[in-house]
């Protein structure tokens, strides 16, 4: 799932700037969002989504195996032309219950629609934090670590995701998913670590 929304944030604020001199920083999303009870809340909204669409089917298919336990049993009393409507039947209803799993869990079915309905607030979050501090930093391009984007070496002094999580209120030692303890205070770099947080850049 999260493999589905991360994304890389790619920013170009000073296109004058020369390559040379061009900044740029990268963040975790992943571990962003691990941190977001706003993130999980929506996962958990997915989940009761998916178990109840599941179980939708599951009663359809159920009911099917159903009625053709029953008609079995039956088959030998039923003339030919009853045979063929109880026969069409079943077909139908196998052929609704097939439609109705497409229309759930095919491609852009109703669980992706909702997974991109619940997932664009907290992701809107993100978006705009990471907005805010590439400005703030003067950063020209803001990678995620995260994504397929292949980052085969990172620099400590480059990573902005506790900046991005400072701006977002969020712990970066806090349980996933639990309240953040300093959300609405103000930055404290002196009761950070300095091993993990980004060194100001000039």
């Amino acid at each position: 799932m999260k493999k589905g929304i991360i994304f890389v944030l790619l920013c170009a604020f000073w296109p004058t700037v020369h390559a040379s001199a061009q900044k740029f920083g990268y963040v975790d999303s992943e571990f962003i969002f691990s941190k977001m009870p706003e993130y999980q809340k929506a996962l958990g909204e997915i989940d009761k989504f998916t178990d109840k669409w599941s179980k939708d089917i599951q009663d359809k298919y159920a009911d099917i195996e159903k009625q053709q336990r029953a008609y079995q049993a039956e088959e030998i009393l039923l003339t030919d032309d009853m045979k063929r409507d109880r026969q069409r039947s079943l077909s139908e209803k196998e052929r609704e219950a097939r439609e109705y799993n497409n229309k759930v869990f095919g491609y852009e079915g109703m669980l992706y629609q909702k997974k991109k309905e619940l997932m664009k607030a907290p992701m809107d979050l993100v978006s705009r934090a990471i907005e805010k501090i590439s400005l703030q930093k003067k950063l020209d391009f803001m990678f995620d670590k995260a994504s397929d984007f292949v980052m085969l070496y990172t620099n400590p002094r480059h990573d902005y995701t506790e900046y991005v999580m400072e701006e977002l209120g969020l712990d970066m030692n806090a349980k996933p998913g639990k309240p953040s303890n300093v959300a609405g205070a103000a930055p404290n770099p002196a009761g950070s670590s300095t091993d993990n947080k980004p060194t100001t850049k000039q």
